[in-house]
């Protein structure tokens, strides 16, 4: 097996050893949604689908969408993932696990920089809309050069659809199920925890908590796989 390879990380049997530390990235990504929507004022730093659609409100002048920090978010996140691809081609040699590594550990920087801000203080809206859609743009690109199937870390629409149009009732055999419903109470246990943070803590604790958790999720890359 050719450990350079994306598919490298794939253990026999269909096996997924990158898949705890990819669930634990979209946990994360609930967290960070949470984050910006609650408290960073109605704008997705994660998901750029809500994202695109909220500047389409802003932009026909519906009350309580921000243009200015809908359009820093989309284009830090554009940033993370243009970013992404270029260092795909620096570590295309490198094996998957060693590949996610770094990434999360430039995400936990970018992360661990936002909470430092939200601590020092509560007027740096766009620096820390724009410091955690960078890392998640990162991240994005990156799972999407590593493509293992049913994995985004930030989405959750094509993972839906193939629950249900997979599924035993639409005459499907519920492929990878146990993956994508995983991914989706991932991404919802995140939302959750990040939503009552913020509410009841404010932004600094739950970004924190999102350094940790991208913290968790670097520690449960594998440092090797096996090749047979």
């Amino acid at each position: 097996m050719n450990l350079n390879h994306p598919s490298a990380s794939r253990a026999p049997g269909g096996r997924e050893p990158l898949l705890p530390a990819l669930m634990t990235a979209t946990a994360v990504s609930g967290l960070i949604d949470a984050i910006s929507y609650v408290g960073l004022g109605h704008v997705f730093t994660a998901n750029m689908t809500g994202n695109v659609v909220i500047i389409g409100f802003a932009a026909a002048g519906i009350p309580g969408f921000p243009l200015l920090g809908s359009l820093v978010s989309l284009a830090a996140f554009l940033v993370g993932a243009a970013v992404a691809g270029r260092l795909a081609t620096v570590m295309r040699r490198w094996a998957s696990p060693s590949w996610l590594r770094w990434i999360l550990l430039l995400e936990m920087f970018l992360l661990a920089t936002a909470t430092t801000v939200a601590f020092a203080t509560s007027h740096a809206v766009h620096a820390l809309i724009a410091l955690t859609a960078l890392a998640m743009g990162l991240r994005n690109g990156t799972v999407r050069k590593l493509a293992v199937p049913d994995v985004t870390t930030t989405v959750l629409t094509l993972t839906l659809t193939g629950l249900a149009s997979d599924s035993t009732p639409a005459g499907g055999t519920n492929p990878r199920a146990g993956r994508r419903l995983a991914s989706v109470l991932a991404m919802l246990a995140g939302a959750l925890g990040g939503a009552l943070l913020v509410r009841h803590v404010g932004l600094g604790w739950p970004l924190l908590a999102s350094t940790f958790g991208t913290a968790v999720a670097v520690l449960a890359v594998p440092h090797r796989v096996s090749s047979t």
